[in-house]
């Protein structure tokens, strides 16, 4: 694959996978522009750690707003704008409302939900990060924000087995499923060196990195 033709990137995976941390790095190596989720705007995700069912709706809404409206103006990209990298994937929002919300809650959320997906790009490339739930908990305390520490390792686990199951089947993009547990594009430039050199290699729409595979 040649990397300068990718004009939206996005990087995916469950809380604490890494996906932020990597797209701000992936974005600067390919002088991109960044766009992130912005939990700190959403005044409900703290009260949803602290009581999900009566919170689920509130948040999911919020962010499903918030995120049509950062892809509002990718809708039109062309060759001659920066390119964009994403830490969220507009058509895995349900995932998160499916654990969340009540059947009813569902239902209305699915409904405004169809009714906004088709103002979204579908991406060049997605990243899928994975990680065991252990790692995930472990990311998340060292992380420190304060709401987060009350997660409770199952949802995690959850969580994660919920994108298993999606990516598995996920088509609409080439996907990269990445082993994340020994990799750490923060600090390792190597890392990030070798996970740009797979994605060139990558010959299919779909396929695999893991860290110990490599020489």
């Amino acid at each position: 694959m040649d990397l300068a033709a990718f004009r939206y990137v996005v990087i995916e995976g469950p809380i604490g996978a890494g996906k932020t941390s990597l797209a701000r790095r992936f974005a600067e190596r390919l002088h991109a522009d960044t766009l992130l989720e912005r939990p700190d705007d959403n005044p409900f995700l703290a009260r949803f750690y602290g009581d999900m069912s009566r919170y689920a709706l509130p948040t999911q809404l919020t962010f499903l707003f918030q995120r049509v409206d950062q892809l509002r103006g990718l809708a039109q990209l062309d060759l001659f704008r920066r390119p964009t990298v994403a830490d969220f994937l507009l058509d895995k929002d349900p995932l998160f409302a499916r654990m969340n919300l009540s059947d009813d809650e569902y239902a209305l959320y699915e409904k405004v939900f169809k009714h906004l997906k088709a103002q979204a790009p579908v991406p060049d490339l997605v990243i899928y990060l994975q990680a065991q739930v252990d790692t995930l908990v472990d990311r998340v305390q060292r992380r420190g924000v304060d709401f987060e520490r009350s997660i409770p390792p199952d949802y995690l686990a959850r969580l994660a087995d919920a994108y298993t199951r999606y990516f598995y089947r996920y088509e609409d993009a080439p996907l990269l499923i990445v082993n994340s547990e020994r990799l750490n594009f923060v600090s390792d430039d190597g890392h990030l060196d070798l996970l740009l050199r797979r994605l060139a290699d990558m010959r299919s729409r779909r396929e695999f990195f893991n860290l110990g595979s490599q020489p």
